[in-house]
C-alpha cells in the first residue's frame, strides 16, 4: 500500500460561467509549465478515486518535482468550471514505511528527516511556478471569454503550517 501524499498546499476555485474541456485545460497548463523550464520537473496525468473502491477516477494533472507533487484538477461544475489544485510531498522508501506507523511515524519522521529553510524553499518556488501557470492559463480563459478576472485574494494559495507535517 503507498503512502498518501503529506498535503501542505492547496487552491481552488469556481468559475461561474466558464465552459472548459478539462483536457484542453491540461494541454494549456502543460504548456505554461514547459515555458517555465522548470529543473528536474516532470508532467503526467494521475487517476484519483471519488471515493471507495469500486468508485468512479477522476484525472488529474501533474506536475512532480523529486518528491513534491502537484495534482491539479480541471472539470466542469454545473454552469462553471472548477480548478484545484494540491501541493504536497510523496514519501517514498523507508519514510513511506515509517510513516505508517500509528502515532510515532510522524516524530520519528522529525528525528530522520527534520524539515529545513531549504526545503520549504524549494516547495514555495515549485508551488509558485506551478500556481503562476494554472493562474496564466485561467487568466487567458476568463479574457477569451469576457469573464470577470480572479481578485488578488481569489489568487492566493491556502497553506498548511509546513512544521506541523
Amino acid at each position: 500500500m503507498a503512502a498518501a501524499p503529506i498535503v501542505f498546499s492547496h487552491w481552488y476555485q469556481l468559475i461561474e460561467g466558464l465552459q472548459a474541456s478539462p483536457m484542453e485545460f491540461y494541454s494549456s497548463v502543460e504548456n505554461a509549465v514547459g515555458r517555465r523550464e522548470l529543473p528536474d520537473t516532470k508532467l503526467g496525468r494521475v487517476d484519483w478515486k471519488e471515493g471507495g473502491v469500486f468508485s468512479a477516477k477522476r484525472e488529474y494533472l501533474r506536475a512532480r518535482r523529486r518528491e513534491y507533487i502537484f495534482d491539479i484538477c480541471g472539470a466542469p461544475f454545473g454552469d462553471g468550471f472548477f480548478i484545484s489544485w494540491w501541493l504536497g510531498e510523496k514519501p517514498s522508501g523507508l519514510l513511506a514505511l515509517v510513516l505508517m506507523i500509528p502515532f510515532v511515524g510522524v516524530w520519528i519522521r522529525r528525528f530522520l528527516k527534520p524539515v529545513t529553510y531549504y526545503q520549504i524553499d524549494t516547495a514555495l518556488m515549485f508551488q509558485t511556478a506551478i500556481h503562476g501557470a494554472v493562474i496564466e492559463v485561467l487568466d487567458g480563459l476568463t479574457t477569451a471569454r469576457g469573464l470577470r478576472a480572479l481578485t488578488e485574494l481569489e489568487r492566493r494559495p491556502i497553506q498548511r503550517e509546513y512544521f506541523q507535517r
